[in-house]
């Protein structure tokens, strides 16, 4: 698969996964995420993939500071309904990296390793995530602010012929490349902007079923 180089240098993102070692998947149970694999997961790479990685990353790294995080041991509240906007392909690369799931996932085995009802939509949430850890209860909610990474003057007129004349062939190119542009930016020249991606900690409250 050829994708852009800046793939790699994302930053990616290591888990402890209990289920994994228990069952021999994975050596000391770790597991390793990179924004590749949220590319995979989504079929594509675009600023709100890139943000629900980002947003992920860093509510692990404020959760779990200093230590590896625990895959299967956060629930996640995602802002809106399942079908309305990008929240769907958000809470699908989030519960990728987390293994949070709603109903569908993993039962478990022997009472260990469930990963159902760890996942919720709330149209009331007053942020676009809130993670909280199942084992001490503290909770962080995060903030994406994509639009302080604009499209470029180039994009942007590029995007204005998609419903006119279309794109050419040479037109095609320089979208995506442009496009891809933007998500590197987000990716690696702003990942570390606090008002990118805000993180504060959140008071942690019963999830809706």
């Amino acid at each position: 698969m050829r994708y852009p180089a800046f793939f790699d240098q994302v930053r990616p993102i290591v888990l402890y996964d209990p289920l994994a070692e228990f069952l021999g998947a994975a050596a000391d149970g770790r597991i390793e995420y990179r924004y590749l694999d949220a590319v995979k997961l989504a079929g594509h790479s675009c600023p709100t993939v890139a943000g629900a990685y980002l947003m992920t990353l860093k509510a692990l790294d404020a959760l779990y500071p200093g230590t590896t995080p625990e895959r299967g041991a956060v629930r996640v509240r995602v802002r809106g309904e399942m079908e309305a906007g990008v929240s769907g392909v958000i809470a699908n690369v989030v519960g990728l990296i987390t293994g949070a799931t709603q109903q569908n996932g993993f039962k478990g085995i022997g009472g260990r390793f469930d990963r159902r009802n760890l996942l919720y939509f709330d149209p009331d949430l007053d942020m676009d995530l809130q993670f909280e850890r199942i084992d001490t209860g503290a909770s962080v909610g995060v903030i994406y602010r994509a639009d302080l990474v604009p499209a470029s003057a180039r994009l942007k007129a590029l995007i204005g012929k998609l419903g006119a004349t279309g794109l050419s062939a040479a037109d095609q190119r320089e979208f995506g490349d442009e496009w891809q542009a933007r998500v590197g930016r987000i990716l690696i020249d702003a990942a570390d902007n606090p008002a990118l991606i805000a993180v504060t900690a959140a008071s942690a409250s019963q999830p809706r079923v």
